[in-house]
């Protein structure tokens, strides 16, 4: 099936439900059933028609979190176009680019941020485009007086395949220039499926979404499997550490994802008020100490699930199964997904408790990412055939706990150094400092060093400016906590991490 059918089943079959919760920037409250909020996708995608919008054309869309944007989605994939989700507060610069590489029908922007994206469209060599400006509020798709709408009126539905195009996602572009991973019909509709499949959604349950939406995050984890099932979905339109535990009381949610950095943040900054809470299930991604985990847990309700995936995988690879959860393990592949660990230079198989980078089977275009756009030369680098099987090397590092089938995320390729020919974590380092007292966040990089090869060098967050940790503090409490070839040599004390806007830190930056 294709995504626009899963959607249409759920306003068949869950049309007087609850779909959308929406708290706005001044905390007021929206929501909106399913049979609702498909009457504003149909509008909505009337609107971009007259944009110019057609099957097989893309939309540029740079807006933060707000019901418009999940109805751009929605009528996208109703419509045959493609949506091209970008960073919120890309630059001109970013903008011109992004318009260079997808060629789009129209450009969606906030009404707030239109004069950066029309400096975006004069560097591109994009011409004339219709940009059409929004609030980002939930006045963007309410009814105006005398029973007219903010947007316009219906039109025909086209018919739209499994293999057609539905979205290109930007890659972060951490390291490098960001890639564009194409996604199909199928590949929304397998992760919705899949997603809701493994956590066991129901109809009562509902998600909350604080993360950008133009992240796979939200998308593949969150709101595809709500639409699976007839789930509903409480949106924020951005991110709050101090306001995560209240939006998840007051907007009744049951399920949240989340990554470790979001996490410590909440750690961080919640207030001594905050609700309890009540939460049934929350995914993170990324490695975390087992002190923020516990703590964590005591504030979610429950104890949080880590799961290994990416953009380009779709669905997650991995999901911890122990019982109960534990802190420091993804857990093993999920079913149909088979998974090889090989060394990442000679392709040969990992030896026993050696790290290997993840390499997934899957079909391009149904359980993983079709290709990446216009580039043949890193989607034939990505992709491996084995004895007619398709294999995506993944480019992240892991091992496998002995005597099981459990993996260890041990982090991205340069993420895991030699220090005297044992093999380090960054990562790993990472998880540990930011449970040291006086620790906001920390990254750790590797450095070449004439004698050991490489060593890691520590960036450090201070949780108080004023009062910032001694340098020899920190190196103390290293020794205590980590082994000596993971002991940072060098440390800075630095007032933020460059950071995207998910929270992966911007190493080249540091």
């Amino acid at each position: 099936m294709t995504f626009a059918q899963r959607w249409e089943t759920a306003v068949r079959t869950s049309g007087d439900r609850p779909f959308l919760v929406f708290e706005g920037p001044d905390q007021s409250v929206s929501q909106w059933t399913y049979r609702q909020f498909d009457e504003v996708v149909t509008r909505m995608g009337a609107t971009m028609a007259a944009a110019g919008v057609t099957a097989g054309s893309s939309v540029h869309v740079v807006l933060r979190n707000c019901p418009a944007f999940i109805a751009i989605w929605l009528a996208c994939a109703r419509s045959g176009a493609w949506l091209v989700p970008v960073d919120p507060t890309s630059t001109a610069r970013d903008i011109g680019r992004q318009l260079d590489r997808v060629r789009p029908a129209a450009g969606i922007c906030a009404a707030s941020r239109a004069d950066v994206y029309a400096a975006g469209v004069r560097e591109s060599g994009a011409g004339r485009l219709t940009v059409i400006e929004l609030a980002e509020t939930a006045a963007d798709v309410a009814p105006l007086a005398g029973g007219s709408t903010s947007l316009a009126g219906g039109t025909a539905d086209a018919v739209v395949g499994p293999a057609d195009r539905l979205a290109v996602m930007f890659t972060s572009g951490t390291t490098s220039e960001p890639k564009g991973v194409v996604l199909t019909q199928r590949n929304y509709a397998h992760v919705a499926d899949t997603m809701s499949a493994v956590v066991g959604l129901r109809p009562e349950h509902r998600w909350l979404v604080t993360l950008p939406l133009f992240h796979a995050n939200a998308q593949y984890y969150c709101i595809a499997p709500a639409i699976a099932v007839g789930a509903s979905v409480a949106l924020t339109s951005a991110f709050s550490a101090s306001q995560w535990l209240r939006q998840a009381s007051d907007l009744a949610a049951t399920h949240a994802s989340l990554f470790a950095a979001p996490i410590r943040m909440i750690l961080a900054r919640r207030p001594a008020d905050a609700p309890a809470g009540r939460l049934e299930h929350v995914w993170f991604a990324q490695n975390l100490g087992a002190q923020h985990y516990e703590e964590f847990a005591a504030l979610a309700g429950c104890r949080p699930r880590q799961l290994y995936g990416m953009t380009e995988t779709v669905a997650i690879v991995c999901a911890d199964v122990s019982n109960p959860y534990r802190h420091d393990t993804i857990g093993p592949p999920i079913a149909g997904r088979p998974v090889l660990l090989r060394n990442p230079e000679t392709g040969a198989d990992a030896p026993p408790g050696e790290p290997g980078e993840l390499v997934l089977a899957g079909v391009p275009g149904e359980d993983i990412f079709l290709e990446y756009l216009d580039d043949p030369a890193a989607t034939g680098r990505s992709f491996v055939q084995r004895d007619g099987v398709t294999w995506f090397r993944t480019g992240d590092m892991v091992d496998r706990a002995e005597g099981t089938d459990a993996l260890r995320f041990v982090g991205r390729r340069d993420d895991v150094i030699k220090v005297s020919g044992e093999n380090v974590s960054l990562t790993e380092i990472e998880a540990t400092l930011a449970q040291a007292p006086g620790v906001l966040e920390c990254a750790v990089l590797g450095r070449p060093d004439p004698v050991r090869d490489m060593v890691p060098v520590a960036y450090v967050v201070p949780r108080d400016r004023e009062h910032p940790p001694a340098v020899s503090e920190l190196a103390a409490w290293s020794e205590r906590n980590l082994a000596a070839a993971a002991r940072p040599r060098d440390w800075h004390l630095i007032e933020a991490l460059p950071r995207t806007s998910v929270g992966k830190v911007r190493r080249f930056k540091l």
